[in-house]
């Protein structure tokens, strides 16, 4: 049977059973992801088919189904939905939410650097959906650029629950011990030695490593190969997020490390807790930024009512004293005061109206821009 399941036809059609293939999204190692219409609700999923090669291996197509169940079993708007997993004659398929966008690892490799607000945004979104994960008692194992998908409308989404098990389920724990799950740029030092305790301290780190790469351009550490970089894992701690990007708050970089902490007894000790900590860094950057607006907005006011009292007191000069005549004869060579203020004060009042003027447009383009 051809590798391509869009060419086995179901009842005369091109399709998984109840499910019209429409496109190729993308493929790797284990699977080919396609977009595909579930006829019944017509309406667009993605479909997983795992590679007719692995589809032989019964491990494989143990945890290929156990990504589904535990993806069915999460409810939650920063997590890809589980919709359906199944098997069609020789392929093993896993339906999904369809989501139209970028994974952050395709924005990375397209050169984009991400503003220290917008790179808080989407780990405050990860770090929900983790906290909902492990709530039900889960861990995902594999956080990573290429596993969060952002949405035209700027939502974060975790995708690819192919590496998550239940945190306490003693014959995987067994099963696995000493194997490595993960990926070598982003994995956690405890999965790496291959530890049997790995809890959902793994996923904070590995979200950690994924902002230091959002907020500085580069992973936490680099090598030549990837044991390379695992041995830094474990043994290097990384250089400050600030020391590649000075535009970056002390709070972010102190979360971020604390993150990355080797011990994870070190490291935030819920997701919960990573919650409130980035969320109070995004509080105090807002706070900032509001602080400098204000502070600008109000030196353009004391600028205007220094303005208009050395205006004021410019007036004043050439008022003639009150009780006397200002019409009266002058004396020779001498221009009478009177004449002097109607040639300069319609200026000094034009001048002065003109720039007043433009440092309330000002103020107004700066709210405008502010909202």
């Amino acid at each position: 049977m051809a590798d391509n399941p869009s060419n086995t036809r179901y009842g005369g059609q091109r399709q998984i059973p109840g499910y019209q293939l429409l496109e190729k999204l993308g493929s790797g190692a284990m699977a080919v992801v396609y977009k595909a219409r579930q006829i019944s609700l017509d309406r667009v999923v993605a479909i997983k088919i795992l590679s007719s090669r692995l589809s032989k291996d019964e491990e494989y197509v143990k945890r290929f189904y156990a990504e589904g169940q535990i993806a069915a079993k999460l409810n939650h708007p920063n997590i890809v939905q589980s919709i359906d997993v199944g098997q069609a004659g020789e392929y093993y398929y896993f339906v999904m939410e369809y989501v139209e966008g970028k994974t952050v690892y395709e924005e990375l490799a397209a050169g984009k650097k991400y503003a220290e607000a917008e790179a808080l945004d989407i780990a405050i979104q990860m770090a929900k959906a983790l906290q909902h994960a492990h709530e039900q008692g889960l861990i995902h194992r594999d956080v990573k650029p290429k596993n969060i998908m952002i949405t035209p409308g700027g939502v974060a989404k975790l995708m690819d629950m192919g590496l998550a098990r239940v945190a306490d389920d003693a014959k995987a724990i067994e099963s696995e011990a000493g194997r490595l799950f993960g990926t070598p740029y982003y994995i956690s030092p405890e999965q790496i030695l291959g530890r049997k305790d790995i809890d959902f301290r793994c996923d904070i780190y590995s979200l950690g490593a994924t902002l230091y790469h959002m907020l500085t351009g580069r992973p936490p550490f680099q090598g030549k190969t990837s044991k390379e970089v695992m041995i830094k894992h474990i043994k290097k701690a990384p250089r400050s997020p600030d020391r590649y990007n000075m535009e970056l708050s002390r709070g972010i970089c102190a979360v971020v490390e604390k993150m990355l902490a080797k011990n994870p007894a070190h490291r935030q000790s819920s997701t919960k807790e990573l919650v409130e900590e980035l969320q109070s860094v995004e509080f105090l950057l807002d706070t900032s930024d509001s602080a400098d607006t204000a502070a600008g907005i109000e030196n353009i006011a004391d600028n205007i009512r220094k303005i208009a009292e050395i205006a004021d007191k410019k007036s004043s000069v050439h008022k003639p004293a009150p009780g006397k005549n200002s019409l009266k004869t002058p004396l020779k060579n001498e221009q009478p005061s009177v004449i002097r203020v109607a040639e300069r004060n319609p200026l000094n009042k034009l001048l002065l109206a003109g720039f007043i003027a433009s440092l309330i447009l000002n103020l107004i383009l700066l709210l405008l821009w502010l909202k």
